[in-house]
């Protein structure tokens, strides 16, 4: 199967799951309510080849993935309409990697000082 036709078969699948509908998923009603889940859609996908089609060696391949993270509802009641954001329970790892440049620095101060601190004390005494 030539490359290309690989690439399309695999983002005519990806299309399938990251539809509009995927993103603003199907009312829920309920009574006087109605919940419109909100969700944000992460896709990553490579493709490559090499080699002539009929050449021993050739080949092509892809991957891809597909994230789908709920992130709010939208309620509607009457004609208010209310978002309610998806609090997140767990800090991001990409925060706790931020941080840590700064929280390394302190914690070796604080590590300095208490050995200064002793040493001084061995000096006195």
């Amino acid at each position: 199967m030539p490359l290309s036709d690989v690439i399309k078969s695999a983002l005519d699948q990806i299309s399938v799951i990251a539809k509009t509908e995927t993103v603003i998923g199907e009312p829920i009603v309920t009574g006087e309510v109605t919940l419109i889940p909100v969700s944000k859609v992460s896709i990553g996908f490579a493709a490559g080849g090499a080699g002539k089609e009929d050449k021993l060696g050739a080949g092509s391949g892809t991957g891809g993935g597909v994230n789908v993270l709920p992130v709010a509802f939208i309620a509607v009641t009457g004609e208010k309409v209310q978002v309610y954001p998806i609090a997140k329970s767990e800090p991001d790892l990409a925060k706790l990697l931020a941080l840590a440049p700064d929280l390394i620095k302190k914690l070796s101060k604080y590590v300095g000082k208490k050995n200064e601190s002793k040493d001084n004390k061995k000096d006195n005494d």
